[in-house]
């Protein structure tokens, strides 16, 4: 049994990389960051190949694959990913394209070529890292939250055309909403995190994708509130949001 995992230097990644370690899942980690990836394999205890790459670049996805070729996988777990704060009309160019080639266009090809692989073996698991962020407009970090929704929506159709097919394969949504990862501080939305521990998210999310899960929330607040999006309008969304990032950034 095998498992890629993308953005497993830290946060959630890096979590799931520990427990399905302990699963006895042999693991093939990428991410930017190589020396946090060598230190990781260290406290593994199965077979472990590291990627180090930065999967903006359309290349280095193809080449994640074409390696994997040699040792299948069995889950796929598209993970990797950042936010930018700001509004729109500020936030840099070039951040946001980067935010959209690995928030989608990574995990797009990834999906599309692992997907393949696990239909013509009728067996494989991918779950789609999405956020609670996907049923919501994002003021103050609009690419980030689109981003988000393309994951959700996509990961939703292909789960209905496998279901369709009658097909083995699964595919799921994780969509947490804040987690303590230091996903804020790169995004400038803040110095700190604030929300669920990042080693319970992972246990509920694997958990749950091993159960069959479509979409997979943790913790009973964001559930709460992900039925509680359904009963609102949009503009009254928008500013319920706006009013969020402020407080995230000290302006309230």
């Amino acid at each position: 049994m095998r498992a890629l995992i993308t953005g497993a230097s830290s946060g959630i990644g890096r979590e799931m990389a520990i427990q399905l370690s302990k699963m006895g899942y042999d693991l093939i980690l990428a991410a930017r960051n190589q020396s946090a990836l060598v230190d990781l394999k260290q406290q593994l205890t199965t077979d472990v190949i590291l990627f180090p790459a930065d999967l903006s670049q359309e290349e280095a996805c193809y080449k994640l694959h074409e390696m994997a070729q040699n040792t299948p996988v069995d889950i796929l777990i598209n993970n990797a990913g950042f936010g930018l704060y700001g509004a729109f009309k500020d936030t840099d160019l070039a951040t946001e394209l980067n935010l959209i080639d690995v928030n989608i266009r990574a995990l797009h090809i990834l999906t599309k070529l692992f997907l393949k692989d696990f239909v013509a073996a009728d067996n494989g698991v991918i779950m789609n890292v999405s956020s609670i962020a996907a049923f919501l407009p994002g003021p103050m970090m609009s690419v980030y939250y689109a981003s988000k929704a393309y994951v959700q929506r996509l990961t939703e159709a292909i789960h209905e055309e496998l279901r369709l097919e009658k097909s083995c394969v699964r595919i799921c949504a994780l969509c947490p909403g804040p987690v303590r990862t230091g996903f804020n501080r790169r995004a400038g939305a803040g110095s700190a995190d604030s929300g669920l521990d990042s080693q319970a998210v992972a246990a509920y999310a694997l958990k749950k994708m091993f159960r069959g899960k479509l979409i997979i929330i943790p913790g009973w607040y964001m559930r709460v509130l992900h039925k509680a999006i359904h009963l609102t309008g949009t503009r009254l969304r928008l500013r319920a949001i706006a009013m969020v990032q402020k407080i995230r950034r000290g302006g309230l």
